[in-house]
This record gives C-alpha cells, sequence and structure tokens, in this order.
C-alpha cells in the first residue's frame, strides 16, 4: 500500500510541476515555484490521503493534525510570498538563472525548478504522508509533543516573516537592515521557525504511527535552509553590506541566541 501511495503521489506532482511550469512560461515569472512550494505540500498530502484510504479527509486523529498544520503552513507561505512579489519584477536569483542558462533556460528550469521543487515538497512533507496513510495511526503524548513544537515553529517563523515585513514597508536606505524584535537574536528566525516545523511533524508522526524512516523529510529541510538555498544565498548577497557584516559578527545565524 505505502508503495501505491508514494507512485501516485510521483505521477501527480510530476503533472502539478509540468502545470506550474508551463503558467510560468506564460506569464515569464519562474519565481511563481516560490508561491507552488507551499501548495505544492497541501496537494502531495490530499492524493496521498485519497489514495491510501479512499477519504481525502483523514479519518484519526493524527491525520487530522498533520493535514490541518499542512494547510495552515502552505497557505500562509503561499499567500505571504504572492503579497511580497505582487507588482515587483522577477525575483533576482532566477533572473541571474535566465542569463545562465542561456538556450538552455526552458528545459532547465522545468527540471531544477519545478520538477525537483515537486519532488523535494514529497521528501519534506513524508512524516506527514505517513501518518495520511496510516489508517491505524495512533494519539500518543509524542503526538501533542510533536504538535506543540510544530506550533511554535509556526509562530516564531508567522512573526518574523511579520516583522521583516513591516522593517521593509518602513525601509529608508538600501544599506539598512532589520535588527529588531526576533532579529535582534537571529540572523534568520523565519528559516528556525520552519525547521522547527518540520521536526514537530516528525516527532508528531513517529508518536502516530513509529515513522522511523521519514526523519528524512526535516533532515532535508535542514539541509536545505543551512548548506543549499536558503541562508547560504541571501548571506552571499548581505554580506557585500558593511552593516550586515557588523550585525552578521555578533548575532546567531539561525538558533536565536543572546547578542554576543
Amino acid at each position: 500500500m505505502w508503495q501505491q501511495t508514494i507512485i501516485a503521489c510521483v505521477l501527480f506532482m510530476t503533472i502539478w510541476a509540468f502545470l506550474w511550469f508551463s503558467l510560468a512560461q506564460l506569464i515569464k515569472r519562474n519565481d511563481i515555484a516560490d508561491i507552488a512550494w507551499g501548495l505544492g505540500f497541501i496537494a502531495a498530502c490530499l492524493v496521498t490521503s485519497y489514495t491510501a484510504t479512499g477519504e481525502v479527509l483523514p479519518q484519526t486523529l493524527p491525520g487530522i493534525l498533520v493535514l490541518s498544520f499542512v494547510l495552515i503552513w502552505g497557505l500562509r507561505l503561499s499567500f505571504h510570498i504572492f503579497m511580497r512579489n505582487r507588482g515587483k519584477a522577477e525575483d533576482y536569483r532566477y533572473q541571474q538563472w535566465r542569463k545562465e542558462w542561456g538556450m538552455w533556460f526552458l528545459p532547465r528550469s522545468f527540471v531544477q525548478v519545478f520538477l525537483l521543487q515537486a519532488y523535494l515538497a514529497i521528501i519534506v512533507v513524508s512524516p506527514a504522508l505517513a501518518v495520511l496513510q496510516n489508517t491505524n495511526a495512533e494519539t500518543t503524548l509524542l503526538v501533542g509533543v510533536g504538535s506543540l513544537v510544530w506550533l511554535f515553529g509556526f509562530l516564531f517563523e508567522a512573526v518574523a516573516d511579520a516583522q521583516l515585513k513591516d522593517f521593509l514597508s518602513r525601509k529608508k536606505s538600501p544599506d539598512q537592515i532589520i535588527t529588531a524584535g526576533l532579529w535582534k537574536y537571529s540572523r534568520h528566525p523565519n528559516y528556525f521557525g520552519e525547521i522547527t516545523q518540520w521536526w514537530g511533524m516528525y516527532i508528531l508522526a513517529f508518536g502516530a504511527v513509529g515513522a522511523w524512516g521519514a526523519i528524512l523529510g526535516p533532515a532535508a529541510i535542514t539541509f536545505l535552509i543551512t548548506k543549499v538555498s536558503g541562508i547560504p544565498l541571501l548571506e552571499k548577497k548581505m554580506l557585500q553590506n558593511p552593516k550586515y557584516v557588523a550585525y552578521a559578527k555578533k548575532t546567531s545565524a539561525l538558533v536565536p541566541w543572546f547578542v554576543k
């Protein structure tokens, strides 16, 4: 059953990637992939639940919890990114890839942006998928602990994003940086909240169905954010600003901590 569910999910997410890729070419904005990211998690969960049980909505409490968490997280993130990008030019990362990829722009966009993202979403959300495909998921103490950890991470990320949005609306010069609120204790508090949520989801899944292998989900998002597309890309750009260099010397990169 688990193998059939995964195959169905992979096939659906391949189609999902192609649809978003096609839309991106119509509007000439590959950064729409950032909006599709959160929605893809929701799609993967709904397909998994239906394929495994014949019901779109789960019948167990752990299943209801993980689907609710993914819905809340995915919708908030996609809406936040949509509002952030509205009325602006395509994100600088995607503009750079347009220049670098040249004649290979279309195939590399599909494979490296949309298809890769769709498959990564399956991996990251695997703790939730493990719960949704299991009709015997149990409500245990770890389910409660994982839910609390997830809620803490969600609120942390949402507050950090709100503080950043408020700062950007009042920013007076290009080199001005945010150093207040949660950003006083971490250079990337939103990423800390994001990672915390997925570890909370894993704790929940482990408590509900003993999903050892699903640890790949939070491990993957932690690696991506800290080593690949999250912090490294932002730091590479921001460290060109002397004010950010001084800020970085006294502020934790990820885990909130006291200012040095």
